[in-house]
C-alpha cells in the first residue's frame, strides 16, 4: 500500500482553509502543507470566486494532491453564509475535476470523530489533535487551516479503509 496526498478544503468565500497531508493507516502522517485562501467581502461575488478558483487551482498544480477531501454543506441559520461556504466547496470540487482528482465529502461529525474519537468534540480539541497527530510545534492558525487538516486526516483515515471495503466487495464479484 503506498501512501496518499490529502488536500482537505475546509471552504468559504472570506477564509478558506487549505491542508495537505500525507501518509497511511497505521503510519505517522506528514504535514505539507497548509495556509488560508482569503478574499476580501467587499469585492465582487464573481471575482471572489475567480481569485479562490485560481489559488486552488495554483495550489493542485504546485503540490499534486491524490484526493480532495472537502467539507460537506449542511444547513445553518445563516443563509447568506451557507451559499457562499457551498460556492466555496463548488469551485473546489470544480478545480479538482478539471485535474482528474477524485474529491471526497465529508461531514463536520465524520471528521470530528475521526480526527478526536468524538463526533461532537469542540474545535479546541479538533485543533489539539491535528497539531499532536502532525506532531506540529504549535496548532494551526486560524481554525479554518485545522480545519482543512482534520478534513485530510479523516479522509487518509476513513476514505482510506472504505475505498479497501468497496476494492474487496468488487473484488469477491458482489455489490455494495
Amino acid at each position: 500500500m503506498r501512501s496518499l496526498r490529502v488536500l482537505g478544503v475546509d471552504p468559504g468565500l472570506t477564509r478558506c482553509g487549505v491542508g495537505v497531508v500525507e501518509g497511511m493507516v497505521g503510519r505517522p502522517l506528514d504535514l505539507v502543507d497548509v495556509g488560508v485562501v482569503r478574499t476580501p467581502a467587499d469585492l465582487d461575488l464573481a471575482k471572489r470566486l475567480l481569485r479562490l478558483e485560481r489559488a486552488l487551482d495554483d495550489l493542485v498544480v504546485r503540490l499534486r494532491p491524490d484526493v480532495v477531501a472537502v467539507e460537506r454543506v449542511f444547513s445553518q441559520q445563516n443563509v447568506r453564509s451557507v451559499m457562499g461556504t457551498a460556492q466555496a466547496s463548488g469551485i473546489a470540487m470544480l478545480v479538482a475535476a478539471r485535474h482528474g482528482i477524485p474529491v471526497q465529502l465529508h461531514t463536520p461529525s465524520e471528521v470530528k470523530a475521526a480526527v478526536t474519537g468524538s463526533g461532537r468534540a469542540d474545535k479546541a480539541q479538533v485543533t489539539a489533535m491535528v497539531t499532536r497527530l502532525l506532531r506540529l510545534d504549535a496548532p494551526p492558525k486560524p481554525a479554518d487551516a485545522a480545519d482543512a487538516l482534520a478534513l485530510a486526516i479523516c479522509h487518509l483515515w476513513r476514505g482510506s479503509a472504505q475505498n479497501r471495503l468497496a476494492a474487496a466487495v468488487a473484488a469477491a464479484g458482489g455489490t455494495r
